[in-house]
């Protein structure tokens, strides 16, 4: 027997049935009402019923995000990662069933441990044979049903529900776009059965307001004034910084509390900015020596701010945690200490604890300045040290990664730059001065992320410069053909720099600081770790007809920098240089 829908039961007015959507066409508007800008897509057999609704919603002038579609689901996860960056709002993905859900979930365990809230959505194999509409059709609807396909990707994620029923569309999406923005913010995800989908359901609730909002945390006053007063009182306070300040106006706060305190701050595996690198008090990247002599420290939303097998502060030392989740408790195992916990945003809470400390600020301004020196002096010894590791990498007969990331440096000067790095670029050795002007790949290690990375945030932001710093390794894993095609499909104009020693750098280097005398370390290849030979890079980036240069010295790379900058600064495309660069 046919399935009959709901909607269609009865005789109900003609007015009435022409406010029914399916539940694809409901779902597609509401994420646009929740705020939901681009839905990065890579469809499937389960998607006719929202792609159907894409094109009804369109029909019926309803509000619906931008869809982009997306070869790759890798790709389509960070692009969402790096729209947020830019925007602090959360986007969607959507991919197809099992098969799709397996790709993204190296971009959900990205997502969860940088804590980016995105709405990961997937179709679901349809639960029936035959008998209802959109019932299985196809062999694979068969093949790709699993036991709990949302075990696939549920430790990388806040919340995961399956929609049921057609009238849950809109109370789900508002639930689950609430979840994913709220303290601390993390991926969220919800299967659609594709027969449920191809219900019908009435239009007026795609524009009412949201059923929840967001919920935000914020550390009690007393605790912000208690870590106030003991960082005030400390005679070696130290901040690690490890994700940035949340904004520019707490990034800029935080720059004049350091400076004014004469607090050093150590960016240790820093994946965004916390103050610029040029600062008075920005110190070595390597905590040691600040770590073991610190009696006040305060880590700043650092999911590992020192490595516990070589330093671990005093006794008598106090440690301030702050962040969305001080504890980071959907890490297993983390055991930094916490005498003083700081839950909540990070900008507000940078903002608060300024607030704080400029009304103590009077009574220790002798002890600060009698402080200046001895930071001023410890960060220059760090700052001679770099450079001299500079000058050495250039007298040497190939480019470096430290000898590219200056040159790099050298060039965005002038320019209102955004760096995303994934292996590429270092930051201790290059001069960045704004909040958003780095964004180094998570902590999680999920590789490909770089690329796609930045061609999100570039969407959200078209007239900021934006490079992409890449390993050769990262390129290969980021899906490149992928990335290029979209790069030209939504005229992205972008820079990417292949930074190539045709190895694992990351993995030999592993191996070499467990084993600095092994089997491996004299052996003429790290096992497991090359990649020789290697693809002509620029090759793949000419396929979808973009700039592509090689630079192997100096003068090349300058030069295919300031043609690559040109190029993207004038809209016209994606620029690639593939760097041939030493092994370190």
């Amino acid at each position: 027997m046919k399935h009959v829908p709901s909607s269609e039961l009865g005789a109900e007015p003609e007015d009435h049935r022409s406010k029914q959507v399916s539940a694809g066409a409901a779902l597609i508007s509401r994420m646009k009402t929740l705020g939901v800008d681009y839905v990065f897509a890579n469809s499937g057999t389960d998607f006719p019923p929202v792609i159907e609704g894409i094109a009804e919603a369109a029909d019926k002038n309803m509000p619906m995000p931008n869809m982009v579609t997306v070869p790759h689901e890798t790709a389509a996860a960070a692009m969402a990662h790096g729209y947020y960056l830019a925007t602090g709002r959360a986007q969607a993905v959507m991919v197809h069933t099992d098969v799709g859900l397996a790709n993204i979930a190296m971009g959900a365990l990205n997502a969860a441990v940088d804590q980016t809230p995105m709405l990961l959505i997937s179709g679901r194999t349809p639960t029936v044979e035959k008998g209802r509409f959109g019932a299985r059709t196809v062999p694979i609807g068969w093949g790709q049903e699993m036991f709990d396909q949302h075990a696939l990707i549920r430790e990388a994620c806040k919340w995961d529900y399956e929609l049921r029923f057609p009238e849950q569309v809109h109370e789900l999406a508002d639930r689950a776009y609430a979840i994913a923005a709220s303290t601390p913010p993390g991926p969220v995800y919800l299967s659609l059965p594709r027969e449920v989908l191809c219900e019908q359901v009435p239009d007026t609730d795609a524009l009412r307001q949201p059923l929840m909002t967001p919920a935000r945390t914020s550390p009690r006053p007393d605790d912000i004034g208690h870590a106030a007063r003991r960082l005030a009182e400390a005679k070696n306070p130290v901040i690690v910084a490890q994700r940035g300040a949340g904004s520019q106006e707490a990034f800029d706060a935080l720059t004049t509390l350091a400076g004014e305190w004469c607090i050093p701050v150590c960016q240790y595996w820093a994946v965004r900015l916390a103050v610029p690198t040029n600062h008075p008090m920005a110190a070595s990247p390597a905590p040691g020596p600040l770590i073991r002599e610190a009696d006040v420290i305060l880590v700043i939303d650092a999911l590992a701010p020192w490595s516990p097998d070589d330093e671990e502060p005093r006794d008598d030392c106090t440690v301030i945690q702050m962040g969305p989740d001080p504890l980071f408790q959907r890490t297993p195992v983390r055991n930094f200490r916490c005498d003083i916990a700081l839950p909540g945003e990070v900008a507000p809470t940078i903002l608060a604890l300024k607030s704080a400390l400029d009304r103590l600020a009077p009574s220790h301004r002798g002890r600060n300045a009698s402080r200046r020196r001895t930071v001023l002096d410890r960060n220059a010894v760090g700052r001679g040290t770099r450079r001299a590791k500079v000058a050495a990498d250039r007298s040497g007969p190939q480019l470096t990664k430290t000898h590219v990331s200056v040159e790099l440096s050298d060039m965005l000067k002038h320019h209102d730059a955004a760096v995303f790095a994934e292996l590429g670029c270092q930051l201790p050795f290059m001069e960045l001065r704004y909040a958003d002007s780095w964004f180094e790949s998570p902590h999680a290690g999920g590789l490909g992320w770089g690329f796609p990375a930045a061609m999100g945030y570039k969407l959200a932001k078209p007239d900021k410069t934006v490079v992409a710093t890449l390993g050769d390794g990262s390129y290969v894993f980021a899906n490149p053909v992928a990335c290029h095609q979209i790069a030209e499909a939504h005229g992205l104009s972008i820079v990417v720099l292949v930074l190539n020693n045709s190895e694992w750098g990351a993995v030999r280097q592993s191996v070499m600081d467990l084993y600095p005398d092994g089997h491996a370390a004299r052996a003429r290849q790290t096992p497991l770790t090359g990649l020789e030979p290697s693809p002509d890079f620029t090759q793949i980036a000419r396929a979808s007809r973009a700039f592509a240069r090689k630079a192997a010295n100096e003068a090349e790379l300058r030069q295919a920098l300031f043609e690559a900058l040109a190029h993207t600064e004038a809209g016209r495309g994606l620029a690639l240089i593939e760097v041939a660069i030493a092994r370190n």
